[in-house]
């Protein structure tokens, strides 16, 4: 069976809901490791046939510096070349820089990026949520 990991770093539950959302959209198509970034490895992502990765947008529109920062920089590997990728996140400011920076990053990294990085302003809606679940069956069916 395929195997998706979804690796993320939530602060107010915003972008774990999110996560769990897209896992939930992968559904029954592939095996889904779902891990906080505290927890997750570089490994956890090279190891998986797709991998969504998420985080807020913090301060001046960054990722999360303390955790999510330093696993993205370990994702600049050969292992990551022409993997499925898809990125999210939630907001509360600001015009998305992070998520376009994020995204030439990980292109940067030799990902495929399956679909342009989702973005929630705040607290996901149901429609919000049925765009995740449907973010996820994509990247299911990218693999």
């Amino acid at each position: 069976m395929k195997k998706v990991a979804i690796i993320y770093w939530s602060g107010t539950g915003n972008t774990e809901m999110m996560a769990k959302a897209i896992a939930e959209g992968v559904g029954a198509d592939a095996e889904v490791n779902l891990l906080n970034v505290s927890n997750a490895k570089a490994d956890d992502a090279f190891s998986a046939d797709a991998v969504a990765l998420g985080c807020p947008s913090m301060g001046a529109e960054v990722l999360e510096e303390d955790e999510m920062e330093p696993f993205v920089e370990a994702l600049n590997n050969p292992a990551l070349k022409d993997k499925p990728v898809v990125l999210f996140g939630s907001y509360d400011w600001g015009s998305g820089d992070w998520m376009r920076d994020w995204e030439e990053r990980m292109k940067g990294y030799g990902a495929k990026l399956v679909e342009e990085g989702l973005i929630v302003q705040l607290t996901p809606d149901a429609a919000a949520l049925e765009d995740c679940k449907a973010l996820g069956s994509k990247l299911a069916s990218s693999i």
